[in-house]
């Protein structure tokens, strides 16, 4: 697939207009949303959303609008103390089923889930989709990869 094409300064401008506003509706209207910041100190355009979970109190999930993607991202869980092997055997077999999405191993060997979205596909519908991605990957993977990862923490 060939990339996207990058996007022109008024094109982008037209996308962090859109993110903006779905941002600030998510606030007003899901209960999940906790909090929304923008950062654009450096040039960037980037969001966090702040949300909130049940198998996972708290989480956040980065949005930054680059020039052909908007990439989007959380942090799962931090570097498994046990069972590495499972944990990622467990994780990469979870990739086969996240559409648009993939756990990646990160800063200090955390785990992250991270997907992409060409930018001239930016829309509401879009980042719904996006946004309850992450949330359902999140829900449905983190107390598994938490227990295998943190075994010897967990008694039941």
């Amino acid at each position: 697939m060939d990339p996207a094409p990058p996007a022109t300064p008024e094109q982008l401008a037209v996308h962090e207009q859109v993110i903006d506003r779905w941002l600030a509706e998510q606030l007003a209207e899901n209960p999940t949303v906790a909090a929304v910041e923008k950062d654009t100190d450096d040039g960037e355009r980037r969001w966090i959303a702040r949300v909130t979970g049940e198998e996972k109190a708290t989480f956040s999930i980065w949005f930054h609008l680059r020039q052909r993607s908007l990439h989007v991202e959380t942090y799962m869980m931090p570097a498994p103390e046990e069972h590495l092997a499972e944990v990622y055997e467990h994780l990469l077999r979870r990739n086969l089923k996240l559409r648009g999405f993939s756990f990646a191993i990160g800063a200090e060997d955390g785990i992250f889930l991270v997907g992409e979205l060409p930018v001239d596909r930016i829309g509401d519908a879009e980042l719904d989709r996006l946004f309850g991605s992450v949330y359902t990957y999140v829900e449905q993977c983190f107390r598994p990869a938490m227990r295998i990862g943190f075994a010897s923490r967990f008694t039941d």
